[in-house]
C-alpha cells in the first residue's frame, strides 16, 4: 500500500472531515480512506458523456421540415 500526503488544505475542511469522521464514529484516516474509495469508483463525467455520444451516433435521425403559413 502506498502513504498518500496532501499539503496545504485549509484549516476549516480538516475541521469538517474531522467532525464528519467524528458523527460516523471514524477517524480522520478510515473517514479520508472511505471518501477516496468512494471517489475512485464514481465514473468520470467524460465516461458518462462519451457514453452518450456512441449511443447517439446509433440512433436514427430525422430531419424535421416546419411549414409556415407565410406572408
Amino acid at each position: 500500500m502506498t502513504t498518500l500526503t496532501i499539503r496545504r488544505l485549509e484549516d476549516k475542511v480538516i475541521d469538517r472531515l474531522k467532525a464528519r469522521a467524528r458523527t460516523r464514529g471514524h477517524s480522520l484516516e478510515a473517514e479520508l480512506r472511505e471518501i477516496l474509495i468512494q471517489a475512485s469508483r464514481q465514473p468520470l463525467i467524460l465516461d458518462a458523456l462519451a457514453e452518450a455520444d456512441r449511443i447517439a451516433a446509433m440512433t436514427p435521425t430525422r430531419e424535421l421540415r416546419l411549414t409556415g403559413t407565410g406572408s
